[in-house]
């Protein structure tokens, strides 16, 4: 790349970055590699028993279309068998032959995401260890799976999910909290399958893809505590329901612990993670003639703190050629944070955008993307936003100040205006947020 691309190329380069990235997570790609051979199969069917598919997630319901996909030619020529029941996000939901979709909410959880958590508790008792189970893990399976702990109500979770959504706290944080007032995150879902094996197959949506916070670890070891669970509570000033406080100050919501024989038979494959993701939008850039760095896939922190510290590399990247040489794309993932402090329409990937276009001060040669995986920034069904040399100056000719839509947390408010937003529909996956700057120099 020599020259300096239009507007228009520029944009149409950012989501063609941000659409393999997505592609790179599609369950029909990532999935039939990690899904058990042919031969095990046959031999749990042969031994009388069992296989069962369950899973939750924004993923979910795609990942089990695929797994039936993969599958079929095997119960057409072998007679395999197999049923099984999961739970994703509304409109989210794939046809599937033997697995039944249920859809309930997320960010915030509701009643059918409570029936749904119920059932799938339900669905695996009683098992034996003939049988096999595939538990399809991803991204929003936390939210989906809101079965409370002894003692504690459906009200209860919501207030506390918004509040921990309101707070600033990271992922990892939220989850620690959640899985220690859960009646099945925090490996209590793995344990209600034994004695049968367990096979999870994840797609990672948090920085480090540690398991235990992928869906809040519904099959996996938890080796923190309540009391760790209550030191987010005071960081972060959350309101507990006295039911809630009284569940961690007595010890009782203590999780499944690392070692526990309820597991021994319990193992988890990551099927795709954010990683991979940022690779796949890097060989697309360097097949259209752009250097591309991966930054890191872990980001975290205040949104609009990651935009300015973005904006700084940007910046001396463009004016200076350090760290890198333009014309290039520098990549990067994670999970940023939004403490709310205004009442705009926002997500965390637009609120990083904008402060991002603040700092850097319409530089010519400089556009940006950022976008949530799954297709939701926030609470609404739009990825993100798309950031350009001109944006502040197009901003101000229609009256808007970046600076005051910020303070508002009114990122999808402002992109929207001026016809920058993001716009993919459901995703069918996720691998956390994507950032892609695109620098020219100058």
């Amino acid at each position: 790349m020599t020259t300096t691309p239009t507007d228009a190329e520029a944009r149409a380069l950012l989501r063609r970055l941000f659409d393999a990235a997505i592609a790179s997570a599609q369950p029909a790609l990532c999935l039939p590699p990690h899904l058990p051979s042919a031969e095990e199969l046959a031999a749990v069917q042969a031994a009388g028993g069992r296989i069962v598919v369950i899973g939750a997630g924004k993923a979910s319901a795609a990942m089990a279309a695929a797994l039936e996909a993969h599958w079929q030619p095997l119960a057409a020529s072998q007679g395999l068998r197999w049923e099984g029941l999961v739970v994703t996000r509304y409109g989210y939901a794939q046809p599937c032959a033997h697995i039944q979709i249920i859809e309930a909410a997320h960010p915030v959880p509701d009643a059918a995401g409570l029936a749904a958590a119920e059932r799938l508790l339900a669905y695996v008792q009683g098992l034996s260890e003939r049988d096999l189970v595939i538990c399809l893990i991803s991204g929003g399976g936390s939210a989906l799976l809101p079965l409370p702990a002894p003692g504690l109500t459906l009200a209860d979770k919501q207030a506390i999910n918004r509040s921990l959504l309101a707070s600033g706290a990271t992922i990892r944080e939220m989850n620690g909290l959640r899985r220690h007032l859960s009646a099945i995150k925090g490996g209590r879902l793995a344990a209600a399958c034994h004695p049968a094996r367990l096979l999870t197959l994840a797609i990672s949506d948090v920085p480090g893809d540690d398991p235990v916070d992928i869906a809040s670890g519904p099959t996996v070891a938890d080796a923190t505590t309540c009391a760790d669970a209550l030191a987010i509570v005071r960081r972060f000033g959350i309101e507990l329901p006295a039911a809630a406080r009284a569940w961690l100050e007595s010890g009782q919501g203590e999780s499944v612990k690392p070692g526990d024989p309820r597991l021994a038979r319990a193992e988890l494959r990551l099927v795709a993670a954010p990683q991979l993701a940022l690779e796949a939008a890097a060989e697309v850039a360097r097949a259209a003639g752009w250097s591309a760095h991966i930054l890191g896939d872990a980001l975290e922190g205040e949104a609009r703190d990651v935009g300015k510290v973005l904006a700084g590399i940007a910046l001396q990247t463009a004016r200076r050629g350090q760290p890198f040489t333009p014309p290039c794309v520098l990549l990067s993932g994670g999970e940023t944070t939004v403490t709310l402090r205004g009442q705009g329409r926002g997500g965390r990937n637009v609120e990083c955008l904008l402060s991002l276009a603040q700092a850097l001060g319409g530089e010519p040669g400089v556009w940006a993307l950022a976008g949530d995986t799954d297709g939701v920034d926030g609470a609404e069904e739009i990825a993100g936003a798309i950031a350009t040399p001109d944006t502040l100056a197009r901003a101000w000719a229609q009256g808007m100040n970046a600076l005051d839509r910020l303070a508002d947390n009114d990122g999808h408010g402002f992109f929207g205006r001026l016809g920058d937003s993001v716009v993919t529909g459901p995703t069918l996956t996720n691998v956390n947020d994507f950032r892609a700057l695109l620098i020219a120099g100058r």
